[in-house]
């Protein structure tokens, strides 16, 4: 069983390939691929709250 470190490790690598890929998907006008990428975003942020995580640096769509 994964570690809360591991975890934390492992969310955040995710969160951060979701953003790049959402801000991707806006550069490309992509709006249906952006919205589903939102709610892995969402659910990525509410992830790292819980866990503590401070986003301030790190969260570049800032929704």
């Amino acid at each position: 069983m994964p570690n809360s470190a591991e975890v934390i490790r492992d969310a955040l690598n995710d969160f951060q390939k979701v953003q790049r890929r959402m801000l991707s998907a806006k550069e490309e006008n992509a709006m249906k691929t952006y919205a589903d990428l939102k709610d892995d975003y969402i659910s990525l942020k509410a992830l790292l709250t819980s866990l503590g995580v401070n986003l301030t640096e790190v969260d570049k769509i800032k929704e």
